[in-house]
């Protein structure tokens, strides 16, 4: 995945996130409550709204296919970002997932997307220095889920274009479903 791709990616879903962080927030709500199942009903709501969908039927037709796109798309950013956003590097924390007591911050739980057990491996395997040879494996397996979450991204992308109209993909291309 290109470099391009990848940002386009990334700031396709920081909007998502600062745009719902700010209705969260109008509404009282804080980060504590942060609930990424109402995001998603959020944001398919309001894309119903652009396509200018009023038939029940035909969003019936539609809806399906945009969670699946929706749910794709937040697997690749996990595992593609999870670097970057989640856990970050070398902390070690108990079974609750808190701090140890070497008094680190505890861990966040993910905010989209399903855990990635190849970057848990890598990441367990860079932690533990693991030889060469098996941080080659682990990275390689790491990469291959990638890029099974990226065909399946595909795949639920290909779906959901076959029942939209042009103008509708334009708008689901434009607001970060369709690439």
């Amino acid at each position: 995945m290109n470099i391009l791709r990848k940002s386009l990616i990334a700031t396709a879903c920081a909007a998502a996130l600062v745009s719902t962080s700010g209705n969260l927030m109008a509404q009282g709500q804080g980060r504590g409550n942060f609930d990424p199942a109402q995001m998603k009903e959020n944001r398919l709501n309001r894309l119903r709204d652009e396509l200018e969908i009023k038939d029940d039927a035909e969003w019936n037709a539609i809806e399906g296919k945009l969670s699946k796109v929706y749910d794709a798309r937040a697997n690749v950013m996990s595992s593609v970002m999870r670097g970057a956003f989640g856990r970050g590097g070398a902390r070690q924390r108990n079974n609750n997932g808190n701090a140890d007591d070497q008094g680190q911050r505890p861990r966040r739980p993910p905010m989209m997307g399903e855990p990635s057990p190849a970057y848990d491996a890598l990441q367990k395997a860079i932690e533990d220095k693991a030889p060469a040879a098996e941080l080659k494996t682990k990275l390689t397996a790491y990469r291959a889920e990638i890029k099974d979450r990226q065909a399946k991204l595909q795949a639920a992308e290909e779906d959901l274009r076959s029942v939209l109209t042009s103008r509708q993909e334009a708008i689901a291309t434009v607001n970060g479903f369709l690439q």
